[in-house]
């Protein structure tokens, strides 16, 4: 398979499976949780979801590189289809705006986490070879 192909395939499955990952643990919970002791709103997400959501994406990243996948692209691929997801989905239930803050925020740590974890991956993973 030319390079382009293979790099093409990579990206488009480690984007599918990133937004498989967001939908199971994250895109499926709307409700904000109320709590009565200290009348206050929190949510839509509870810290297990996003720690399931942040231990499933980093295994995906893992693999996808181990399986030859470019660090790059499996990097861009997650980022990409992560932000896009989180971000029609808060923009479907925010009539403030703020959703935008969020995004570049999630923009942010999505970009920072997939290129450290993808580059460590990477040169863990690499050959080593011996001089001659």
């Amino acid at each position: 398979m030319p390079n382009v192909y293979r790099s093409l395939a990579g990206f488009l499955s480690v984007a599918l499976v990133t937004v498989l990952a967001w939908w199971a643990w994250l895109g499926r919970d709307t409700t904000m949780n109320y709590d009565p002791a200290t009348d206050t709103y929190s949510g839509p997400y509870t810290t297990w979801q996003v720690a399931g959501a942040v231990l499933t994406l980093l295994l995906l990243l893992i693999a996808a590189v181990l399986l030859r996948v470019n660090p790059l692209v499996a990097a861009a691929a997650m980022t990409i289809s992560f932000v896009v997801a989180w971000t029609v989905s808060a923009a479907s239930q925010d009539e403030s705006g703020l959703f935008l803050v969020g995004a570049v925020l999630v923009a942010i740590g999505m970009t920072a986490g997939t290129a450290v974890v993808a580059a460590i991956t990477s040169r863990l993973h690499r050959p080593h070879t011996t001089p001659n």
